[in-house]
């Protein structure tokens, strides 16, 4: 099993990057993500919000114009969601576009950005300040 550092090397590596690239780079990710304490830890010695940071220091160390997020904060506490997504508000505020795929409503109604459903490969709504509509979510779940 991989450490934390070689797990966001890894991602370095498969496109090529070199060593002296990767040595430098790694750390600064890490401590973007809260995670330079933790980088030779194992992925049994983190935490879900631990993890998670992982995952997104993996999807951003080649700098990345997009990042899609499926569930980010599926498996977590309130506490780490909410830490999750201001990380993920970090990363796009610094300018790299973040798509979230979620079906928590409270995240969606609290961020306040654009919102967008897409129902069977068609796009059915488009709001530049998303709520999480109660209709569709009953309409989605009887899908």
């Amino acid at each position: 099993t991989k450490t934390v550092y070689e797990n966001v090397a890894f991602a370095m590596e498969i496109v090529g990057e070199s060593r002296r690239s990767i040595r430098r780079n790694v750390p600064i990710v890490l401590s973007v993500v809260g995670l330079r304490d933790k980088a030779q830890a194992r992925p049994s010695e983190l935490s879900g919000g631990e993890q998670q940071r992982v995952a997104i220091a993996r999807a951003m160390i080649n700098n990345p114009v997009l990042i899609l997020a499926d569930e980010p904060t599926g498996n977590l506490d309130p506490a780490n969601s909410e830490s999750i997504m201001a990380l993920l508000n970090e990363i796009n505020a610094a300018g790299t576009t973040v798509i979230i795929c979620t079906h928590d409503r409270t995240l969606v109604d609290r961020m306040d950005k654009r919102g967008i459903e897409i129902r069977n490969g068609a796009l059915v709504r488009d709001e530049q300040h998303g709520q999480y509509a109660v209709a569709e979510l009953a309409y989605a779940t009887h899908d």
